[in-house]
């Protein structure tokens, strides 16, 4: 028997509680969708080659396509004709002028070339470059959700330099050493509207699954070529400045937990969407938070239950659904957060 759908599960989860849900937990996990105005900035760099040019330009349409399509609010860097420009310059003007905080994410995608020299990491653009060092500054103010997407080669060391505590960091290489170019921009762009991204199938894309969707198609390119894979995608999400391969998922869990205790990464990317469920649209960021707690408690709990006894899980299993269900209760009469036990 397959697990349900995350919009049926929400629809009935109380009268679930006590029976299939617990047995069904295991298999699946509640996405947690926040509903928000994003901003999103797309940092064309330095094309070089026209083949190239044409595929940076091909993944800037589509982001402004997706951009357009979700209301989010879209800054174009690189794409004007002036070729005395300064986008190192434009980049850090646009960041000084998003707000700081606030629970709409902002996204910062990197199309281009990268270059790594075994110390320093940098984005190539028209005019002086950018450094993983400069581009940490300049989101250090930062206390809402940042996303940057680095699809460039040679972009592992974006992550080291760039992690922290509300920032989903993707970097197209494993290491500052793949330096061939990287085609899991054009995969990632590709992913961003393609339905068939929706791994859990609950209608709606996560950040987490354009990822793994763009990873696969990156791996399935090198294998119908018959060629050395040459850049191996990493996501990082809880700050451990170390990144997790998209081999390492089964669905959208990640199936081998960090050794230092930390989250394992991808609990966040996977409530951070472009296009979110509608029927959360009136969502409280009181509701969201409880949401958010919880839902990281069951995944706690799933953690540990092969050292608990049965009965002990099924009973905190249980106290937690029930909370959970108050949560989408209350987030659909869009009153404000619900009590706790």
């Amino acid at each position: 028997m397959n697990p349900p759908d995350s919009r049926t599960v929400r629809r009935l989860l109380p009268g679930w509680l006590l029976g299939l849900a617990i047995l069904m937990l295991p298999l699946w996990t509640f996405p947690s969708q926040a509903v928000e105005t994003p901003s999103i900035i797309t940092v064309l760099g330095a094309s070089g080659e026209d083949a190239y040019s044409t595929n940076f330009l091909s993944q800037v349409r589509q982001w402004k396509s997706i951009s357009a399509e979700s209301h989010a609010r879209l800054v174009e860097i690189g794409t004007d004709s002036n070729p005395k420009t300064n986008d190192l310059t434009a980049l850090g003007d646009t960041l000084r002028l998003e707000p700081k905080d606030g629970a709409d994410p902002l996204w910062l995608i990197l199309i281009g070339h990268g270059t790594f020299d075994g110390h320093d990491a940098r984005f190539n653009l028209r005019g002086p470059d950018l450094s993983a060092a400069q581009l940490a500054a300049w989101l250090q103010p930062f206390r809402r959700i940042v996303v940057v997407i680095d699809t460039t080669s040679g972009s592992a060391p974006f992550i080291n330099t760039l992690s922290a505590t509300n920032r989903v960091i993707i970097s197209a290489t494993k290491s500052g050493n793949e330096l061939n170019f990287a085609r899991f921009g054009q995969y990632l762009a590709e992913a961003l509207s393609n339905p068939a991204s929706d791994l859990d199938h609950d209608g709606s894309i996560s950040l987490l699954e354009i990822f793994l969707a763009a990873a696969a198609r990156v791996r399935e390119f090198y294998q119908t070529e018959n060629r050395l894979v040459t850049e191996h995608a990493l996501i990082d999400d809880n700050g451990d400045q170390k990144g997790t391969p998209a081999e390492w998922f089964r669905g959208v869990r990640v199936t081998q937990a960090p050794k230092d205790g930390s989250k394992p990464d991808g609990l966040l990317a996977n409530r951070i969407f472009l296009k979110p469920d509608p029927s959360e649209q009136n969502w409280t960021p009181e509701v969201r938070a409880g949401r958010d707690r919880l839902e990281d408690a069951i995944q706690e709990l799933r953690e540990k239950k092969s050292a608990m006894a049965e009965t002990e899980y099924l009973k905190k299993l249980e106290t937690l659904l029930l909370e959970l269900a108050e949560i989408y209760e209350a987030g659909s009469t869009n009153s404000s957060a619900p009590r706790t036990h």
